[in-house]
């Protein structure tokens, strides 16, 4: 099973994303991600044995209990892109407020899970939902006008609104020849 933990963002906000996904329709070579499946990964823990699952969400559980971060606010705004303006593969929105509870669950899971075993991640933790892959550059300058842009301004324009986070999932990411399609395996609450 292919798995990652994230907090995800509520239905209605799935609308906001797609309109903000609309933004970039004219730069050719972005693959859009389905914004009814947006949300924020906190770890990719990429393909894992289903006998591993169950010790996995008991270290989960502990992890979430033991970050301390009890139910917040993460307000979405701001665009960028990884790794930077001149190479860009990834598009992405970003996270005005709650970003630092998202941190502390990051360094949580992250910690609980390399005990188990699991890559370290390879970069720092940046709090974002995935908008879209770049798969070729011919509309580069126009998503880095609009990053540029959002950056630039006070963001107002960029904001698509919050939500409550008071869980987070464990997620299996099945792909398929229409993208992924990802069903939540477990649930950890912070309260």
């Amino acid at each position: 099973m292919r798995l990652f933990v994230s907090v995800d963002l509520p239905e209605e906000l799935t609308e906001p994303v797609a309109d903000l996904q609309t933004e970039f329709d004219d730069a050719s070579g972005l693959n859009f991600t389905d914004p009814e499946q947006a949300h924020v990964t906190l770890k990719f823990l990429g393909d894992v044995d289903e006998d591993r699952i169950p010790p996995l969400a008991d270290e989960l559980e502990v992890a979430v209990d033991d970050s301390g971060v009890d139910p917040f606010t993460v307000r979405y705004g701001g665009l960028g892109v990884f790794p930077s303006l001149e190479y860009i593969s990834v598009v992405w929105l970003g996270v005005e407020t709650g970003g630092e509870e998202l941190a502390e669950l990051h360094e949580s899971i992250e910690g609980r899970t390399t005990a188990m075993g699991f890559d370290p991640e390879a970069h720092d933790f940046t709090p974002h939902v995935t908008l879209a892959r770049m798969e070729h550059a011919g509309g580069k300058d126009l998503v880095q006008d609009l990053v540029r842009e959002s950056n630039d301004a006070d963001g107002e324009e960029f904001t698509i609104g919050e939500t409550r986070i008071e869980e987070v999932r464990l997620t299996e990411s099945t792909l398929t020849s229409d993208g992924p399609v990802y069903s939540t395996v477990e649930s950890f609450s912070l309260e």
